[in-house]
């Protein structure tokens, strides 16, 4: 089963701030003991939206309307995933649980979705 571990973004993400060293290295060891594990599949991290745009098609059969960065509702955005391929959804909620706080300060958040 196909699982994506979505990190949402915080504001100092989207200010493009990065982790803390000590953030970096547990994310580093984290990622480690996935790909030791043989479940992870890809894991990327987003730049902000400010270097980002919206396409979206208010109108159906019209063009579609493109709206450039930043945007302002953090909890909405994505900042990272991860995707791990393991044997159930139980096992993924075990991976997701052993994640440490993906933007630190306590603004970590994070979403599990299955894959089709």
């Amino acid at each position: 089963m196909l699982f994506m571990l979505i990190v949402k973004a915080s504001s100092n993400s989207e200010k493009g701030n990065l982790p803390s060293s000590e953030l970096m290295e547990a994310m580093d060891k984290y990622n480690e003991e996935l790909v030791q594990a043989g479940v992870r599949v890809m894991a990327k991290g987003l730049h902000p939206s400010s270097n980002g745009l919206r396409i979206s098609f208010p109108v159906p059969g019209e063009m579609p309307v493109v709206m450039e960065g930043p945007f302002t509702e953090t909890n909405e955005l994505v900042a990272g995933f991860i995707l791990i391929e393991v044997k159930s959804k139980e096992e993924a909620i075990e991976w997701a649980m052993r994640m440490p706080d993906p933007q630190g300060h306590g603004e970590g958040q994070i979403e599990l979705r299955q894959v089709f």
